[in-house]
């Protein structure tokens, strides 16, 4: 009965019978091979989990229980048998559960490993026991890196990997690897595209859906260990006594999976909420403000993450508007959760309408100068590119040269400006090129990666954040094959030296199976997303073209918004002459931003990559490309490729109609006949655009628009998900 009872809690696994994805890649069916599932019951016969050494309280033994269920409903599901719980191993083919604290289980291990799995990670060795049983044992030095090894060791078995290949020591590679929920009190979410807020806020501390339990499932089956869990455009009512309550209330639920949470505030929470003149950082009733609100939150939320801060940034306030610094405004909040252990995530994402310079070089030329002013327990948070989350950017040009700051990668998993919830869009080849970008600012080697996870400068602080893709759709990310950038910004966070190759296959099969008619195709697919978005809408480094306010779609006419760096013709400078933002010393001069040989080879069209051109350089119409056709030619092409991509899944998902459930095939059959209508207008709308300037015909191969200019100038998209201001 208690078995049965403690399956039927298990609603994510066990209480869903439709594909509708909402189990994401934790889908524990029978292993389809027999002789394999048999093989793995021989290999397991039993969970033997000792009872923990005193103390054992709160998380600890909640963790150490969350573990142990997961395997239990786990192993049940992709065995098709009850695997027995018991206290101390007494057959060949236990699956022992433990932390390092017990002295039967750390000796079991060696010392090499038990410093490799490090504070949250895992060992899985097959062992023999004092008492000569062989086993398999799940190792770790906190309860928190169970949670991890059991879904890593239900993970090895989803993916049939054979039982005598199930030995590993994993360990995160960054410390915090955090979501960033761009959601507002009201459930609305700030470019969100998958329904409202998952958090209900109304409701709260009084119920907690089921489903926050899930979440934070999903999020600890991928590493991810924190959460903020509100718009970096704050509300400051957060910061209040009864919202802080609902807050605790989610921390309480997240925490067995060893999951912090974080809160967006606002720099002028102390007049709005605190009843003072002025929000001065150097002012001492500004401080004490903050460490009181600090010693309240800890009180309520003991393991509370911390602060992320967007400031003077977009219309929010911040240090500057009292003539202080970055470095100064961080402080003062760093200094009050610095006694609890919190930190401060400081967004470096800054532009100015004041500062008429490119806006490119601003946060640059903001923060660069304050390397070193920061607290240790300070994070400046900056976006991958210095732009805003384009289809493509260079690498920010703050990794590399802010050696004495910890600094963390901000990435997007919602699609902003890569089509939002309809288009699929697999980041992963994004990431993985920013994260592989050499900075060179210690000579080769010196990858961004290196600078995040703190070992090129030897930080003790490392952390990296995604901005969630996460609603309340049944599906959870609104496209069903959107989770894929869920599931891979978390391997990515927690080993950012996985392949995106290796994590598309693994995401594919863990939530369509292994059926390789199925598995070839869709991963296929996943791998060559984010370059057709690149090249049907902002190739060879043209950034910015989106439609006014929502972002979704083509408007690189646009030329009458208040600030000029909001408008689209700003960025792309297309005239009779070429096309692009010169970014040289004759130019804007921001590729001096990088280190001299980065510098040296962008700045030459020779040598700077076809695919950031127009991102570095204006370049003449007839400007010769390395495929021998010119500028023009080579941009028609990429535009018609991006077309001819998206065109070419329909038959691959076509051919999978029966392989895949009727519910998702269905689904996706359906967005991508959006995302091909939306590929042919960005398409024709940019070429006939551009083609006012060039005064060049199509090339050969190139389709010819079906409308004129003027009809794409007038589509007017109204009432868009996740925009704010519709």
């Amino acid at each position: 009965m208690r078995f049965a009872a403690l399956l039927c809690t298990l609603t994510f696994t066990l209480t869903l019978s439709a594909e509708d994805g909402y189990r994401l890649w934790l889908r524990y069916d029978p292993i389809p091979d027999e002789n394999l599932r048999r093989a793995y019951a021989a290999a397991i016969t039993e969970i033997a989990v000792p009872e923990p050494p005193p103390p054992a309280f709160g998380p600890v033994r909640e963790q150490l229980a969350a573990a142990r269920d997961e395997l239990v409903a786990g192993l049940r599901g992709l065995l098709g048998t009850e695997i027995p719980v018991v206290a101390t191993p007494d057959r060949d083919g236990a699956l022992i559960v433990g932390t390092a604290r017990s002295d039967a289980i750390a000796a079991l291990v060696s010392e090499r490993d038990w410093r490799g799995a490090g504070e949250e990670g895992y060992v899985l060795r097959h062992v023999t026991t004092a008492g000569g049983r062989h086993g398999l044992l799940l190792g770790a030095n906190r309860a928190v890196g169970l949670v991890y090894g059991a879904f890593a060791l239900l993970r090895q078995l989803q993916l049939q990997r054979p039982p005598d290949q199930l030995d590993a020591v994993s360990a995160p590679k960054i410390q915090r690897r955090m979501l960033d929920h761009w959601d507002n009190l009201d459930r609305t979410i700030e470019r969100g595209y998958a329904g409202f807020s998952l958090w209900e806020w109304f409701v709260l501390p009084d119920y907690l859906n089921p489903r926050y339990r899930d979440y934070a499932r999903a999020c600890a089956s991928i590493g991810i260990n924190g959460a903020v869990l509100n718009n970096v455009n704050a509300d400051p009512l957060i910061l209040t006594e009864p919202w802080l309550r609902k807050v605790a209330a989610l921390a309480g639920a997240f925490r067995t999976y060893g999951i912090r949470v974080y809160l967006s505030v606002r720099f002028s929470a102390p007049i709005e909420i605190g009843g003072l003149k002025t929000a001065d950082p150097l002012d001492p009733a500004v401080a004490a403000w903050w460490r009181a609100r600090a010693d309240e939150i800890y009180r309520l939320i003991p393991d509370f993450g911390g602060f992320l801060v967007k400031a003077n940034s977009e219309g929010q306030p911040g240090p500057w508007d009292y003539g202080r610094t970055h470095a100064q405004g961080a402080n003062v909040l760093a200094a009050a959760v610095a006694p609890y252990g919190g930190i401060v995530l400081w967004r470096a994402f800054v532009y100015s309408a004041e500062n008429k310079e490119d806006r490119v070089k601003q946060a640059y030329d903001e923060f660069q100068p304050l390397d070193g002013q920061f607290r240790d327990n300070v994070v400046l948070q900056i976006k991958n590119g210095p732009l805003d989350f384009m289809p493509r950017e260079p690498f920010h040009p703050l990794f590399g040269a802010m050696p004495r700051t910890p600094l963390a990668a901000e990435l997007q998993l919602t699609q902003e400006y890569l089509g939002q919830g309809v288009q699929l869009a697999y980041l992963a080849p994004m990431w993985k090129e920013f994260l592989e970008s050499d900075t060179l600012a210690n000579g080769p080697g010196s990858t961004v990666a290196r600078v995040v996870d703190g070992s090129l400068d030897l930080h003790g602080l490392s952390a990296i954040a995604g901005v969630a893709n996460t609603g309340d759709d049944r599906d959870w990310t609104g496209h069903p094959l959107a989770a894929a950038n869920w599931y891979a910004f978390g391997r990515l966070a927690w080993d950012h030296g996985l392949s995106s190759a290796t994590i598309a296959e693994e995401w594919t099969r863990l939530t369509f199976g292994h059926d390789p008619r199925v598995v070839q195709p869709v991963t296929a697919m996943l791998l060559a997303s984010r370059e057709a978005v690149v090249d049907y809408s902002m190739p060879l480094g043209l950034a910015h073209l989106m439609a006014t306010g929502h972002h979704y779609g083509p408007g690189p006419w646009v030329n009458d918004l208040s600030r000029a760096d909001w408008n689209p013709v700003y960025y792309h400078r297309a005239d009779a002459q070429g096309l692009g933002f010169d970014r040289t010393a004759t130019g804007s001069n921001a590729v001096a931003q990088y280190a001299p040989p980065v510098a040296a080879r962008w700045s030459d069209p020779a040598t700077c990559p076809e695919n950031l051109l127009l991102w570095f350089h204006h370049v003449p119409w007839d400007h010769p490309m390395k495929s021998g056709r010119t500028l023009w030619d080579e941009l028609c092409l990429h535009y018609q490729r991006g077309v001819d991509e998206v065109r070419g899944w329909h038959t691959t998902w076509a051919s999978l109609k029966g392989l895949i459930d009727d519910e998702r095939w269905s689904h996706v059959a359906a967005l991508l006949r959006i995302q091909e209508r939306d590929a042919v207008n960005w398409r024709d709308a940019c070429l006939l655009y551009f083609q006012t300037f060039s005064k060049r015909p199509l090339p050969a191969g190139v389709e010819a628009p079906a409308h004129p200019l003027d009809y794409y100038e007038h589509i007017q998209l109204k009432r868009m998900p996740g925009h704010p201001n519709d």
